[in-house]
């Protein structure tokens, strides 16, 4: 039904064709059940198991490790002699990286798919309707109610479908759909305004949200899909999952790799064509074939840097931690990264900007009347939370509010016309409401006043809680309650004193807003006395209250009064609430409280560390325009005196807005009000039109679709677990500082990542040079795969682990956020790496050299020798004096594995700074860095000198001199980076 808010009960109950008084026949039921079937969310048909693990082998690189690894499974089964056993390392172990990789991904998908089946969790199992085979009210599975019913709901009950209201005295807790943090007062006028957002259809109930006082009963429009639930659920189908920046760069990465990889590969076996005859391959060319694939593939796996799926997870993780002692869960690793480059923050403005604990800030009493004018006494009010603690003033002095007698009976309202309390969570440390935040708002100012003096020492904090509205509840006794009505918009007790006497009287202590309490007021109260209320004054208290709600502050205001003399309880009829208004009159005002759900101590600096960090945060709330732009003043997102026209907004102002200029106001706008979750959606898709990465805050069932959206979703730790489920990251304290220090955190870690990526990518590359020559001079191989998926998993995958401590710059939150486009290696660094990588690949090679020709104990052969060794046999005159079998020996393998993980090692050192160096930043500025070297060396040492690991990595121990030999050729690659570094910071740097 569309625009159901608009119509009367009459028209629905019309449209649906249902009989108010005896509810839809079992036909209709069946019928309208046909049409709109269940009420329920169908579940998510989320992909399989299979279909998850499959995904993850779509990546070029892993699928080129899956190819060179049932390559290697293959020619293993062919293998003679001892390497047989050997030849099943390696496949064994790549299988083994694809699979734990394929966990991690699986795992991840899994936990982003648990969003959608969260929001049955707001699906009530039951409904109470009426219905003709029935005269009464029936319990019935909410699944089974359909539109046309007519359902009865009450304190305590969930709505089980969108309903329009027939009768009610009922307030609704729709926090979960609108972020409203009290709960909405209903009513059953029809609401004209066919575009009216969620909060002002005060006559509908909602699916899902809860009851939180009195009873209705209604008749439903809308179940399933079409309820509002039902369509963030669709919305939410409908995202697809972003790729994170990091994720993207290293498909990129991952996607070039290949196809560098795959023409290397192809020109080393096809340069090799003319060996495949060679007489060590026993004159078969099939042999010499595979024997040349297998180097090709040998390339494969050290050209691929197989640690960086785990150095990149393990770094993240530790990031994660770091994050959570500041009170930011992250759930999805790759968001901590993503972090780095947020560009655009929206935030909720309650609890997150604020501290969504209402607190009084102002009030004023009447001080003196003259005439047709009177003065004022105002006080400002200190805290900012629900604590009991405060001090007030009056002009900037502190004050005993038991010295004002108008303050004194200001307090006595206060605490009597007031349903909350005060409440100290012993397990989180903090003091918390029981009951409406506004009258715990009051009963908190109570207890900060203390107008009788009382003695609060010595008092557990439980007890002082509600010590001083203990003393005043003492005095008088609340016999019962007239409810707010929006007729009268105020609320009242009937009030005797717990001790009668002459003096002492029944009252009625009024509160509620301040037009509809002083028109009806007679008299104010000035000191002890009671003075008749002019025109004058009214128009000055009116002023005052006036300024008070739409100045800087926008203040929520209460207006607060007596009614000396009412009738006796005998007297008033209580079963009709119309009534209520005619024992509200000639009423006495005391005085005005303004209260404000105020900002977080720490917001106005971190609002301020954003601007510096080139961040822009949008206030996103669903309060109305006037409070959201008084706070953004009062936080730093506009200054004082800024024109904010054409950057703040209403959900409908920006509805109104052609296409072109709603993308206009997303490029500059910093607060949006009044908004539903549709709008958030539409700001984030603008946003990412711009190339922006947004973070967004929620913490409703609403804001899950913006969540799900946004590059960041953000939940607070109040929140909904549907909100929680559908983010990245959630605020354990819901305050937005800790957004800020998360992204301080992400720009660390991805600045550290830089490092260890571009670390472990020159180490490759110096791998593949290595291979490259050793295929391409005719050399013995001078690495295996087993060694090299060795040196890529374990002793480069530990320093690359520690380059995540490297301490963060100091001025990281002093530069814009980066482009996510900007690549990990570009222009000079590729060149810097490609020279380091050459640099590790020719002294590998060279370093399987030096032992074939020039070291003691060694062959000492001759470079034409060494080069043309598949020639070497017996009866070959180049050949003579050189026995065959020296080209097999293990010490050359063990010179050129050795220099490689001393030369990572320097390399390691190296990467302490981008362009700082060794000299300016010394390797104890990471810790972590020397300890992960000195765990790599030993780990390198275990597989040299205990049994049977050489023969696995098929090496064997090395004495000093070769020692000394590996340090000389390792050691230069520092010397060579040093001089790249001073070139880049004297030449290249701007």
């Amino acid at each position: 039904m569309e625009n159901a808010h608009t119509k009367t009960v009459e028209e629905v109950l019309a449209y649906f064709g249902v009989n108010e008084s005896t509810g839809l026949s079992l036909e209709q039921v069946k019928k309208l059940k046909e049409k709109w079937g269940s009420n329920e969310l169908p579940a998510e048909e989320g992909k399989t198991l299979l279909e998850l693990v499959i995904e993850q082998f779509e990546d070029l690189l892993v699928r080129i490790l899956l190819l060179a690894a049932c390559i290697s499974f293959v020619l293993a089964w062919f293998e003679e002699g001892e390497e047989t056993i050997t030849a099943f390392v390696e496949p064994f172990v790549i299988l083994l990286i694809l699979v734990a990789n394929a966990i991690v991904g699986v795992w991840q998908e899994r936990n982003a798919e648990n969003a959608i089946e969260a929001l049955k969790e707001y699906e009530p199992e039951m409904g109470k309707v009426y219905r003709q085979d029935r005269k009464s009210v029936q319990r019935i599975k909410a699944r089974d109610i359909v539109p046309g019913d007519i359902v009865e709901v009450a304190v305590g009950d969930k709505v089980p479908a969108i309903t329009s209201i027939k009768s009610t005295t009922l307030r609704v807790d729709q926090s979960i759909l609108t972020g409203e943090s009290v709960s909405v007062i209903k009513h059953t006028d029809p609401v004209p305004d066919p575009r009216a957002v969620n909060q002002d259809k005060k006559n509908m109930l909602f699916s899902g949200t809860n009851i939180a006082a009195g009873k209705a009963m209604g008749v439903v429009i809308a179940t399933g899909v079409n309820t509002e639930i039902g369509k963030i659920r669709d919305e939410m189908v409908a995202t697809e999952q972003e790729r994170t920046p990091l994720q993207q760069k290293l498909d990129e990465f991952g996607e070039q790799l290949s196809k560098v990889i795959s023409l290397i590969c192809i020109a080393v076996w096809i340069i090799n064509i003319g060996h495949f005859n060679d007489p060590v391959h026993g004159g078969s060319w099939i042999r010499g074939a595979i024997y040349y694939f297998k180097i090709a593939v040998a390339l494969a796996v050290a050209a691929i840097p197989e640690g960086l799926p785990a150095v990149i997870t393990t770094c993240l993780a530790l990031g994660t931690r770091r994050m959570a002692k500041k009170n930011a869960i992250v759930r999805s690793l790759p968001s901590v990264e993503t972090l780095g480059c947020t560009s655009v923050i929206c935030s909720d403005k309650t609890g997150t900007l604020t501290t969504n604990q209402m607190s009084v800030c102002r009030m004023f009493v009447l001080d003196r009347v003259e005439g047709d004018s009177c003065s004022l006494n105002e006080f400002t009010v200190t805290g900012s939370t629900y604590a009991p603690m405060g001090e007030v003033h009056k002009d900037d002095k502190l004050i005993k509010c038991s010295q004002y007698d108008g303050l004194v009976e200001l307090a006595t309202i206060c605490a009597l016309c007031n349903d909350s309390s005060l409440d100290y969570n012993e397990a989180k440390g903090v003091y918390e409401k029981v009951g409406e935040a506004t009258e715990t708002a009051l009963t908190c100012l109570v207890e900060k006043m203390n107008v009788f003096d009382t003695d609060l020492n010595g008092l557990s904090r439980i007890e002082r809680a509600n010590a001083c509205n203990s003393v005043i509840k003492q005095l008088m006794k609340k016999e019962f309650t007239l409810e707010f009505s929006r007729d009268r918009k105020s609320m009242s007790v009937y009030c005797t004193p717990n001790k009668p006497s002459r003096t002492s009287m029944s009252k009625m202590f009024v509160k509620g807003a301040p037009e509809g309490v002083i028109d009806r007021c007679t008299h104010v109260r000035v000191g002890n006395a009671k003075i008749p209320l002019t025109l004058g004054i009214k128009q000055k208290i009116m002023s005052v209250i006036r300024e008070w709600g739409t100045g800087r502050d926008t203040l929520r205001c209460l207006a607060l009064a007596t009614h000396d003399n009412p009738p006796r309880k005998e007297e008033m009829n209580l079963e009709d609430s119309s009534n209520f208004i005619n024992y509200e009159t000639n009423l006495t005002f005391v005085g005005c409280v303004g209260m404000l759900d105020p900002p977080r101590i720490e917001v106005a600096s971190s609002i301020k560390l954003c601007k510096q960090a080139g961040i822009r945060v949008i206030m996103i709330t669903g309060d109305n325009k006037g409070t959201a732009v008084a706070i953004c003043r009062r936080i730093g997102i506009f200054v004082e005196d800024e024109d904010v026209s054409t950057k703040a907004f209403t959900g409908r102002e920006f509805d109104e807005l052609s296409l072109a200029a709603q993308r206009d106001a997303c490029h500059h706008a910093r607060c949006f009000a009044r908004v539903e979750p549709s709008h958030k959606s539409k700001i984030v898709e603008f946003l990412q039109s711009f190339d922006e990465i947004t973070a967004m805050t929620g913490d409703g069932v609403n804001d899950a679709p913006a969540l799900k959206k946004a590059e960041i979703g953000i939940a607070m730790g109040s929140g909904t677990a549907v909100a929680k489920t559908a983010s990245e990251m959630v605020l354990a304290d819901d305050n937005f500082s800790t957004i800020v220090a998360a992204v301080e955190e992400g720009r660390a870690i991805y600045n550290n990542m830089k490092q260890f990526i571009r670390y472990l990518i020159s180490s490759n590359v110096g791998e593949v040079v290595c291979i490259f020559l050793t295929a391409a001079l005719g050399f013995p191989e001078a690495l295996i795969p087993v060694q090299l998926l060795w040196v890529n998993l374990v002793t480069d995958g530990l320093p690359a682990t520690a380059l995540g401590f490297n301490p963060p710059d100091l001025d990281i939150m002093n530069k814009p956020p980066r482009n996510p486009k900007e690549p990990l290696i570009s222009g000079w660094l590729f060149f810097r790496y490609l020279a380091i990588g050459c640099y590790v690949g020719a002294a590998t090679v060279g370093a399987a050299a030096w032992w074939f020709i020039a070291a003691d104990g060694g062959p000492r052969v001759t470079f034409y020798q060494l080069s043309h060794f598949l020639q070497c046999k017996e009866d070959n005159p180049d050949f003579s004096g050189v026995d065959c079998v020296v080209f097999e020996s293990p010490y050359p393998m063990t010179m050129a594995l050795s220099v490689l993980v001393t030369i990572e090692m320097c390399n390691a050192l190296n990467s302490l700074s981008e362009n700082q160096s060794l000299m300016r930043m010394p390797p104890w500025e990471n810790i972590w860095l020397v300890g992960a070297i000195c765990l790599s060396m030993s780990l390198h040492f275990l597989i040299l000198y205990v049994e049977p690991l050489p023969i696995i990595f098929q090496i064997t121990p090395l004495n000093v001199t070769q020692w000394l030999m590996v340090l000389k050729i390792s050691l230069p690659v520092i010397l060579l980076d040093e001089t790249l570094k001073y070139v880049a910071r004297n030449y290249l740097e701007p």
